[in-house]
């Protein structure tokens, strides 16, 4: 699908996610074509495409920051990598089918073992590099139950370290590695898609797990529900990208 040449890439990610995911337009699970679409478009995108300053490790290709930087007025602040000491979840956009948002890890971070119920996930490291462990369910859940909360998962990666810059990824709901941990092996962030958000009251809640090994079915384990630790906790940092139009006539911006 064409795009608009003068437009922010945040604005083409939001574009493209708005023609795959809205209601309208959407019938069941996106095809390969439009994922690949999708992955695309986040491939292109940088920190500083959502008014992250990663650094030294964010720098682009004269080509592509001269290109960029005419198209941000001028004065924009960003913000900095440096500053994130927790996870911190930046909140682009949010409607009943997509979400679109970063989080940020300082090194050494975790985000436990957790689950993306009837969800696509397309995932961008922006910068740095993390540890992924992922598992997929066995078996496909009986018709009409509801959110998994135990069972046997079958190993998509153990302890899978990926360096910006790399691929976007994407998860599916039974496949692709739905449940998954990251770890920050250096300071990073994680541009994520979810289509559609998590909604408990609609049957997409936030699960956490644990897992233990099945020595006797190598490349599986058992995951069971489990409580975040006392301690954890995600912060909340505003988005100072490029602003978002959002049907066209609506400015979405976090300030």
């Amino acid at each position: 699908m064409a795009m608009d040449d003068q437009q922010s890439k945040v604005q083409r990610l939001y574009d493209a996610c708005d023609a795959v995911f809205s209601s309208g337009n959407k019938a069941g699970l996106p095809t390969l074509t439009q994922i690949r679409w999708l992955q695309d478009l986040l491939d292109g995108m940088e920190a500083r495409d959502v008014g992250i300053d990663a650094g030294s490790g964010s720098e682009r290709s004269s080509s592509s920051s001269s290109e960029d930087d005419d198209r941000s007025p001028p004065g924009r602040r960003s913000l900095s990598a440096q500053a994130f000491t927790r996870i911190t979840y930046v909140h682009i956009h949010e409607c009943d089918d997509f979400s679109i948002g970063v989080f940020c890890f300082p090194a050494g971070a975790t985000l436990p073992l957790h689950d993306h119920p009837q969800m696509v996930v397309l995932s961008k490291l922006l910068y740095g590099s993390m540890r992924v462990k992922s598992y997929d369910w066995a078996t496909a859940p009986p018709p009409c139950s509801g959110p998994r909360k135990s069972g046997l998962a079958r190993v998509v990666a153990v302890d899978e370290v990926r360096e910006a810059p790399c691929k976007a990824s994407v998860l599916f709901p039974r496949s692709g590695g739905n449940i998954h941990s990251l770890t920050a092996v250096t300071p990073c962030a994680l541009l994520d898609v979810l289509a559609p958000p998590y909604a408990e009251e609609l049957g997409r809640p936030s699960t956490y797990f644990s897992g233990i090994p099945v020595p006797s079915l190598p490349g599986f384990a058992v995951l069971e529900e489990a409580d975040l630790p006392d301690d954890f906790r995600v912060a909340g940092a505003p988005y100072v990208g490029p602003e978002l139009t959002v049907d066209m006539d609506t400015i979405f911006r976090y300030n």
